[in-house]
């Protein structure tokens, strides 16, 4: 569980662009994404904008950074554990201890089923409409942000002259596309597909901690670098997400040689 918060680091990748898109701060400089046939495609670069560290910047730099460290407390740190610890309590409030309760994905099933006969014959319907919705967004989620993070390198770095808003949407259709291949080979086994997408966010969680601390580092201005308590956070990701995705990864391996 521990390599799949590799998904939510592949989301904060992508707040930049999230901001880019609202035309918050900085954002109001590069173009956004639109839709390649209802929206109108701009020319300017999507290369970023670098700002001048005079004191002024500066300190719009650091007011704008306690509101985003702010925001990330609340929506995604307050909100998880909340989220975590009401379902949790919930799992052991209806199923914990029953006899024959496996370790799959028919949990869910089990504690709808647990719900219906203790709440009402709705409730159980009620939290399985609530739990498919919340995957289909997660999905489409993820589905989003690899899109918008793999247009923006495919952009910046290979295809300059291309629009990146047509390269997006090439790129969502083609992982729709793949996701299709993959269900019609009949690779339907959800935790197969968890552990698949477990190790692939652990690695990209251990590639970009050490890309981060890199970049950061070498590039940022010093009135803005990261102090020694975020460097030693990412070095502490760095060297976390690696021995998950290695210990995952070879465990799986055994698995399928047994």
């Amino acid at each position: 569980m521990g390599a799949f918060a590799g998904a939510g680091g592949g989301q904060n990748l992508c707040q930049s662009n999230w901001i880019r898109d609202k035309g918050f701060g900085m954002g109001a400089y590069v173009p956004r994404i639109v839709s390649p046939v209802t929206g109108q495609l701009e020319a300017a670069p999507s290369t970023g904008f670098v700002f001048e560290p005079t004191e002024a910047n500066l300190a719009r730099w650091r007011r704008w950074w306690r509101l985003a460290n702010l925001e990330q407390l609340s929506t995604f740190v307050l909100i998880s554990f909340l989220t975590i610890f009401f379902t949790s309590m919930l799992a052991y409030a209806t199923v914990f201890g029953r006899d024959g309760l496996t370790n799959n994905i028919s949990f869910l099933k089990a504690e709808g089923d647990a719900l219906n006969a203790s709440v009402g014959n709705w409730f159980g319907t009620f939290f399985w409409i609530i739990g498919a919705f919340s995957l289909f967004a997660a999905a489409l989620g993820i589905v989003d942000y690899t899109s918008r993070l793999g247009a923006d390198v495919l952009k910046t770095a290979y295809l300059r002259d291309a629009h990146e808003s047509k390269i997006y949407f090439g790129l969502v259709w083609g992982l729709v596309g793949i996701g299709v291949v993959v269900l019609l080979a009949g690779l339907t086994q959800p935790l197969v597909l968890l552990v698949i997408s477990a190790v692939t966010g652990g690695l990209m969680m251990f590639l970009y901690s050490a890309l981060l601390l890199l970049v950061n580092r070498r590039v940022l201005p010093r009135g803005i670098r990261p102090g020694a308590g975020r460097v030693a956070a990412l070095v502490w990701a760095f060297v976390l997400f690696g021995f998950l995705s290695v210990l995952t990864f070879n465990e799986q391996i055994r698995k399928l040689f047994e």
